[in-house]
């Protein structure tokens, strides 16, 4: 088992405040945080977040000197996604 220790923002430890005290029988707020990284690694619904292990090695190769373009450090998602 890891330990933790993390910085919840004001605003989020003022909702959970609030949550906690509208329970009847607050849950610990290790229970809390373990249910939140569950559900953000394992809910089917989140889809777009779920983590998935790397399918393979990254491998790059660089272009060659002179590719001709010269924004693809300011303008790197529409190269790589190759939208216009």
């Amino acid at each position: 088992m890891r330990r933790a220790t993390i910085t919840l923002p004001d605003d989020l430890e003022a909702e959970l405040e609030a949550y906690l005290a509208t329970q009847d029988a607050a849950p610990s707020l290790t229970s809390l945080v373990e249910a939140a990284v569950r559900r953000y690694l394992h809910d089917r619904r989140l889809e777009a977040r779920q983590y998935r292990p790397p399918e393979g090695r990254l491998r790059i190769t660089p272009a060659s000197k002179g590719s001709g373009v010269a924004d693809a450090s300011l303008d790197h998602d529409r190269y790589l996604t190759g939208k216009p």
